[in-house]
């Protein structure tokens, strides 16, 4: 294989292809991208981790065509290091890499192409597109509640499902039992009858960030075990959490009757200041609301104290509720108008957040003890 690439065509894919590989890999050919370059001067870069591959196509020059695989990582950082401008060009052969890059050459040993575990994009029943847009709101408007927690594996990953019940809406949900985070959009055509699926959070963080780079509309194909991302450039298929999404509805409030208006940019800048005095483990702010009046405090016994109010729009009774700062924040983040609505019970019930009631965003924060 020799091809003649220019840096920032080859930078730019290889950043995206090399997040997929985890940095120590029991498997060598795990560690390495492998790199097709064809006839007709298409290169074709991808990397797999078993349960998540990418793929990128670019043009190139290509002298000879023929395909290797090369350390990702390693390749990644020698062209991140190369001048701006510079043509690279790859020469494959006898189970080494040369680079050649102005006065810059490096040798990289290679490993043979058969080894290289491809995820099969066949077999995936339902196909149907999405708007770039609608796509990059699921994910940035939901991710921020995936959980962590490893032990529930099946809220590692976004939920996201089509209602059976006459509406034709898709809903995205992700939850880590904390706050809970549900995006609904119009159904796509071909979505109708999809199964359920859950999409894990390494395929959620790499698809946005190809998004970035993706204008039109996204195609997706599926089955209940895989899903596909088909931007154009790129492809990226995964294998799908094998697990059963809990019944979110259960926990969204429908007759909180407790509403606070609040401008959301003046209570994050509120809450951000006086959680810097609470402690790490809990994070905890109590709001006080009375007719008019919300007022936010900390007390922490290492610390001290800290009170500051904002203001907003309350009627209803004077009450006390505490709230995690930081999950607190993540939501405030999310909401777009200048007004934000705060659906309250009481002390101990979920309380509903949102843009108002036709935005297709809803939050859902669970209290704390304060």
């Amino acid at each position: 294989m020799k091809a003649t690439i220019e840096r920032a065509t080859l930078l730019k894919s290889l950043s995206h292809v090399q997040s997929v590989v985890e940095r120590r890999n029991t498997i060598p050919i795990l560690s390495n991208v492998l790199i097709e370059a064809a006839a007709d001067g298409r290169v074709k870069l991808m990397a797999t981790d078993l349960d998540l591959q990418v793929v990128e196509t670019f043009s190139a020059e290509v002298e000879d065509a023929g395909e290797t695989t090369v350390s990702a990582h390693m390749l990644f950082e020698i062209v991140r290091k190369l001048p701006d401008g510079t043509q690279i060009q790859l020469n494959a052969s006898d189970g080494k890499m040369l680079i050649v890059a102005g006065r810059s050459r490096f040798n990289l040993a290679t490993l043979p192409r058969d080894d290289f575990p491809v995820i099969s994009e066949s077999e995936l029943p339902t196909h149907f597109a999405l708007p770039t847009e609608s796509l990059r709101q699921i994910i940035d408007k939901t991710r921020f509640a995936i959980s962590v927690d490893e032990t529930r594996y099946y809220l590692n990953g976004i939920f996201l499902h089509t209602l059976k019940n006459g509406e034709s809406v898709m809903k995205a949900a992700a939850t880590d039992g904390h706050r809970l985070a549900c995006v609904t959009i119009p159904c796509p055509s071909g979505a109708e009858d999809m199964p359920d699926v859950i999409i894990p959070r390494k395929c959620v963080l790499e698809l946005r960030k190809l998004l970035d780079e993706c204008d039109d509309e996204v195609k997706i194909s599926l089955s209940s075990s895989k899903i596909c991302f088909d931007l154009g450039h790129a492809i990226l298929t995964s294998k799908l959490i094998d697990g059963t999404f809990p019944d979110y509805s259960r926990v969204i409030p429908v007759a909180n009757d407790k509403l606070l208006r609040v401008n959301p940019k003046a209570l994050m800048q509120g809450v951000d200041r006086v959680a810097t005095i609470a402690s790490e483990k809990t994070r905890a702010v109590k709001m006080s609301l009375d007719q008019g009046r919300i007022s936010l405090s900390v007390t922490s016994q290492e610390n001290g104290m800290a009170t500051e109010e904002v203001l907003g729009e309350y009627t209803s009774n004077s009450f006390e509720i505490g709230f995690n700062a930081r999950y607190l924040l993540d939501i405030l983040g999310q909401i777009e108008n200048d007004m934000a609505e705060i659906h309250l019970a009481d002390a101990s019930a979920p309380t509903l957040i949102r843009d108002s009631d036709e935005s297709p965003a809803l939050y859902v924060l669970m209290p704390m003890r304060v």
